[in-house]
């Protein structure tokens, strides 16, 4: 099974590999400086490009027509809605194939 990481221990991750000086408080604001810039980017509507990474799009789904799981007869209205897409890059596709082997 795999593991959680979560954003402290990224950051714990990344000082811990750069060993330069850098604090875990200057780390974590990086990181989160770049999640922003990349929230805001997508809210504007904006394409991020991280190279052999992958990229976010935001796409608009068209509304369509449900079924109620506790009455099947029933049809559910399901708005059309945005959201944001991610399409993997190379390094991150080659890097998770190496798991399932």
């Amino acid at each position: 099974m795999a593991n959680t990481i979560t954003k402290r221990e990224l950051v714990n991750k990344v000082c811990a590999e750069l060993d330069n000086g850098f604090t875990q408080n200057e780390v974590l604001e990086i990181i989160q400086k770049t999640i922003d810039l990349i929230t805001d980017a997508l809210g504007k509507g904006d394409r991020v490009v991280l190279r052999n990474f992958g990229t976010f799009t935001v796409k608009e789904v068209k509304p369509k027509v449900g079924r109620n799981p506790k009455d099947p007869a029933k049809n559910v209205p399901i708005p059309a809605r945005t959201v944001v897409k991610f399409k993997v890059g190379k390094n991150l596709k080659e890097a998770a194939a190496q798991v399932s082997e």
